[in-house]
């Protein structure tokens, strides 16, 4: 007993310890969008300068990337907020440009400058 209530505790601790940014940035139940733009932005980058992607492969990927966040813009312009349709919309959108971008990344042909 003794052992499993220092376990809650060293649990509680850790917990306490996470900072707030950290944190999930979940809205009801759905990633933010802003964040998971940064996100992806971030990757193309680190694929860039390790030579995971090429320049053709990188540009291409920003292309649908742009194309994204116009279609966001749109959405966003036709009304206040995303309706939950738009949101399940734009989420299946990044998923499939998030592991195209895995893809790209890990399908074997290294790019060096």
């Amino acid at each position: 007993m003794k052992k499993f209530m220092l376990l809650i505790a060293g649990i509680g601790v850790a917990a306490a310890a996470v900072p707030a940014s950290a944190a999930p940035t979940f809205q009801g139940g759905w990633q933010n969008i802003n964040a998971r733009q940064d996100r992806i932005e971030r990757r193309i980058n680190q694929g860039i300068r390790s030579g995971a992607l090429s320049r053709r492969e990188a540009t291409q990927i920003r292309n649908e990337y742009r194309g994204l966040v116009r279609l966001e813009a749109r959405y966003r312009a036709s009304r206040p907020g995303l309706t939950q349709g738009e949101r399940r919309d734009l989420d299946r959108r990044y998923d499939m440009l998030s592991a195209k971008i895995r893809f790209e990344k890990h399908d074997g042909n290294r790019h060096r400058r």
